[in-house]
Parts: C-alpha cells; sequence; structure tokens
C-alpha cells in the first residue's frame, strides 16, 4: 500500500495550491481519503475527507476555500486550496481507510494508511 502526496509549495497569502495524493496497492474505490495537516509544534489535525461513493466533508476553518475530489480511475485524490492564510501552513498528509466512511470524525486512528507529507508554506 502506497500514498503519495504533492503539489506543496510556497504561495502568498490569498493564492492557491493543488494538492494530489497518488494510490496504489489497495482498492481505491472502497477507501475513504482524508487529507490531515500538522503545523509547527502542533497536532496533527484532520482537513477534509472524501469517501468512495463521494460523501465529503471539510472542517470548519477550511470549508468555502478548499475543495476534495476523487478520480477513482486514476487513484488518485485532489485538494484544491484556494483564498490561502498563513494559518493554513503546515505539512499536509492523506490517508487511507476501509473501516469509516465520510462524514465520521476526522481522528488520526481512523486511518490505517498514511502519505509522506507535502508542505504548503503560506507567506508573503
Amino acid at each position: 500500500v502506497q500514498l503519495q502526496a504533492s503539489g506543496g509549495g510556497l504561495v502568498q497569502p490569498g493564492g492557491s495550491l493543488r494538492l494530489s495524493c497518488a494510490a496504489s496497492g489497495f482498492i481505491f474505490r472502497y477507501y475513504t481519503i482524508a487529507w490531515f495537516r500538522q503545523a509547527p509544534g502542533k497536532e496533527r489535525e484532520g482537513v477534509s475527507c472524501i469517501s468512495g461513493s463521494g460523501s465529503l466533508y471539510y472542517v470548519d476553518s477550511v470549508r468555502g476555500r478548499f475543495t476534495i475530489s476523487r478520480d477513482n480511475a486514476n487513484n488518485t485524490v485532489y485538494l484544491q486550496m484556494n483564498s490561502l492564510k498563513p494559518d493554513d501552513t503546515a505539512v499536509y498528509y492523506c490517508a487511507a481507510t476501509s473501516h469509516f466512511s465520510c462524514p465520521s470524525p476526522l481522528k488520526v486512528g481512523n486511518y490505517d494508511y498514511w502519505g509522506q507529507g507535502t508542505e504548503v508554506t503560506i507567506s508573503s
């Protein structure tokens, strides 16, 4: 099982980024995929999730700015991030679970497989 997160970078406040999570080694369409983030000195927190059937959830701090989507044909989940703020600065991780749908609580312990993270820095 492998999850490969990419797309991070340095952008100015108000800018946009699109993160990708490429998956392999499991039946992708049966899994809920989530994005988590971890800012320096803080705990890892859930950001958004999407179930195999397409149910969505966003944490309040990103709702209306971030959009999660998935391409089951290409085993990839995307996180489009718009109107980025300095508080969005973090390492972003994608994670997968077959045991929980979305929206279920975005808890680190609910997810079995994790990508390596991609760094997002919002700064002028």
